[in-house]
């Protein structure tokens, strides 16, 4: 599986998200748990739609050739992160699944949709 390298740029009310090895690629969030997710769905979609990527760089390699590394370094408050590539949700399939009546009492008290609950969920805890 390949991960790329990732700069989380933390500022107040929104986290940026850049990509020095995918020119071009840059994702956010609302925070760094929204912009972490967001940055997987933004690497997977990036990959979809390109023909060939590119060899991921480790950070060392990153701090010598990346043209802004430099800049960032001078003049950013970020956190390095690695996001792999994962692949895009698939279709469906329909499993059999045994839960907890107070658990599914408990889902059904907030939705109307139990699977959609438990996918969501799942890609959470999962971060992906």
């Amino acid at each position: 599986m390949k991960s790329y390298i990732a700069l989380f740029e933390m500022n107040d009310g929104c986290v940026g998200v850049v990509f020095p090895d995918l020119p071009g690629l840059i994702s956010a969030g609302d925070n760094f748990q929204d912009a972490q997710r967001n940055a997987y769905e933004a690497l997977a979609l990036y990959a979809d739609n390109e023909k060939k990527l590119p060899k991921p760089r480790n950070l060392e390699q990153i701090k010598r050739e990346w043209p802004d590394w430099k800049d960032w370094e001078k003049n950013y408050n970020f956190i390095v992160g690695l996001i792999d590539l994962l692949p895009i949700k698939q279709k469906s399939k329909r499993v059999n699944i045994t839960l907890s009546t107070d658990l599914l009492a408990r889902i059904d008290s907030v939705t109307d949709n139990r699977s959609g609950f438990i996918d969501s969920a799942l890609r959470t805890m999962l971060k992906i």
